[in-house]
């Protein structure tokens, strides 16, 4: 029981990352209707930032130090998501729907390499700022511990989710992306500068994923140019799950992403436990095609 506990408190930790990268893939999607296939690379831009970031300000004080590395990493990782909004997509929307794909996958690769160019091959390590923590349950030797990052890792993740949820739900930006989402036509006749919603949802969306860049940067104290891709697909697959389109479905299927590669890893191979992950999201996409959270889609006609 205790090192089941240990694993569900690992698998939320991991979750709440790939939730975090998820939100960016479903608020591209809903208002363009494109996975941005980008996106994990511009997460693994923001961890690299927050290495170079890290280093720059280690003369501050701990909280300061990680609340400048945020505001840098999250600045310098928006502009690259606007970058790519503006390179990738905006010359190719009024395209065929394949364009657009091609584009934003040949912009991935471009970033990996751009990054393997400028920063080398080497993974980049990171000394561990954020120790300790609580001792949960001690059970025959079997101590289940719970780290003060870790909790920092869950709270943050849920404070943005919740943040962004209700922004998108209350104000005049989120009006218009939702009305962009619907009809962009539409919102262009009523007023809505539809290339301004698109750009400042790319930006949000990298901003999101600096967030997760940072915290896998401090988690695991180690970050390499090949970062993004599994982790992208790993987000992509909890939006899917969780109902692309949704932003609490998309934090949700991060979670289970999470929770699942945990458990699996823990109680049966590590080597396996991306097959399990992508075997769920194959009986998702069966019997439930819109996700858990999403809605079926309606045809325009």
């Amino acid at each position: 029981m205790a090192y089941l506990l240990q694993q569900m408190i690992n698998g939320l930790t991991l979750g709440s990352i790939y939730g975090l990268i998820a939100i960016g893939y479903t608020m591209v999607y809903g208002i363009i209707g494109m996975i941005n296939f980008a996106h994990g690379e511009i997460y693994m831009i923001g961890a690299f930032v927050a290495v170079i970031a890290f280093t720059a300000f280690a003369n501050f004080p701990l909280v300061v130090a990680i609340l400048l590395v945020l505001l840098f990493t999250m600045m310098i990782t928006a502009a690259y998501g606007w970058t790519v909004e503006r390179v990738a997509y905006r010359p190719l929307r009024g395209s065929f729907r394949l364009a657009p794909l091609i584009s934003a996958i040949g912009m991935s690769i471009f970033l990996q390499n751009y990054i393997q160019l400028i920063q080398g091959a080497r993974n980049k390590p990171v000394p561990p700022m954020i120790q300790g923590g609580f001792t949960v349950w001690d059970d025959a030797g079997f101590t289940v511990q719970l780290s003060y990052l870790q909790i920092i890792i869950v709270v943050t993740t849920v404070v943005l989710m919740v943040g962004f949820t209700r922004f998108i739900n209350t104000t005049s930006l989120g009006r218009q992306q939702r009305a962009c989402e619907q009809d962009k036509t539409m919102a262009s006749l009523l007023g809505v500068n539809v290339d301004r919603t698109v750009s400042l949802t790319f930006v949000m969306g990298a901003a999101l994923a600096a967030v997760a860049g940072v915290m896998v940067t401090l988690y695991y104290g180690v970050v390499d140019f090949f970062l993004g891709f599994l982790a992208g697909l790993k987000a992509f697959t909890a939006a899917v799950l969780g109902g692309i389109g949704s932003l609490p479905g998309a934090m949700l299927g991060g979670l289970l992403i999470g929770l699942i590669e945990a458990l699996w890893a823990g109680y049966f191979s590590s080597e396996w436990k991306d097959v399990a992950a992508f075997s769920i999201l194959v009986l998702v996409l069966i019997f439930r095609p819109q996700g858990l959270l999403g809605r079926p889609e309606v045809e325009k006609v």
